[in-house]
């Protein structure tokens, strides 16, 4: 592939399914309808999209586009944000596809709406978003990984955990969701957080942590990705029965009026003590444990993305 090139530099993650495949047969041919010319590139395994991603950077693609989800994006992300080299008109854009596509939702986009999303992609039409950054230490080493969406830590994390599980048993999200829904309501486990913003340091059990950088999965409604902070929820141990009614408010985007949230509005947190609890960041399960100190931290306008 030359350097410095026009061409889209597009990736999808592979997949297996009759579903999948019909549907990327018709991005492809949608963009050579409008005669979009790219390079395709498809992810095999652990860690791909983000090689892919990091390689079409440093050849000065100005264009990156990923076919997928949040997680996709996450890997996509994490590879423009560790790259040697980008491209002065640089832009990120997204066709999506794939089970969570919360991000895409922010921006008025539907999974469904892939004509859509390559007409935007077309027009190029970009603007500056914050990235999160989470710094973590494990084996005594600071690692460093970044987010668009939002962090979940405990609970939130878990039932992505439980979720990810049971589709594979099921193939349908939906039902998924549904069992780990039902799974989760009778075990509402807490954990020991400690942590410091600008403004104060908490320590209590809680059950749920979440940094949205956008909709946070409708735990931060309110954050956008553009002014320079984080909406942060912080949800404490509810009773059981609690849970069916926090829960219809997280499907009615009002989950800010449960009377276990804690909202904050942040731009950096200190976790101190997490304990064990899960950690996802875009739906991305971080696979190790007892991680802590960890910084939460926002890069500001830091990517130029492609919107509707």
């Amino acid at each position: 592939m030359a350097a410095g090139q026009d061409r889209l530099g597009l990736i999808y993650s592979e997949k297996t399914g009759l579903k999948f495949k019909k549907r990327l047969k018709k991005i492809l041919l949608y963009l050579d309808e409008k005669n979009v010319q790219y390079d395709l590139l498809h992810s095999d395994g652990k860690d791909s999209v983000e090689k892919l991603t990091r390689m079409l950077c440093n050849n000065a693609y100005k264009t990156v586009i990923v076919i997928g989800g949040d997680g996709t994006i996450n890997d996509a992300v994490n590879g423009i944000m560790t790259a040697d080299f980008l491209h002065k008109d640089f832009a990120f854009g997204i066709i999506p596809s794939g089970a969570a596509n919360d991000f895409i939702r922010f921006w008025g986009m539907q999974p469904n709406e892939y004509k859509n999303a390559i007409d935007y992609i077309i027009s190029r039409n970009t603007r500056k978003i914050d990235v999160g950054l989470f710094e973590y230490v494990h084996d005594n080493k600071k690692n460093r990984r970044f987010f668009l969406n939002c962090v979940n830590i405990g609970l939130g994390a878990k039932m992505i955990e439980l979720s990810n599980s049971t589709k594979i048993l099921t193939g349908s999200q939906r039902i998924s969701n549904i069992i780990t829904l039902i799974g989760q309501l009778f075990q509402r486990k807490s954990f020991k957080l400690e942590f410091c913003t600008e403004c104060e340091k908490i320590k209590e059990n809680v059950m749920s942590v979440c940094v949205g950088n956008t909709l946070g999965y409708g735990q931060t409604p309110n954050a956008v990705p553009y002014n320079g902070m984080f909406d942060m929820s912080v949800i404490t141990r509810p009773e059981w029965w609690q849970l069916f009614h926090g829960f219809w408010l997280l499907g009615k985007g009002r989950f800010l009026n449960y009377k276990n949230v804690h909202p904050y509005r942040i731009n950096s947190a200190v976790f101190t003590d997490i304990g064990k609890a899960k950690v996802s960041l875009d739906g991305r399960i971080l696979q190790f444990k007892n991680i802590t100190p960890v910084t939460v931290s926002v890069l500001y306008e830091k990517i130029s993305l492609i919107i509707p």
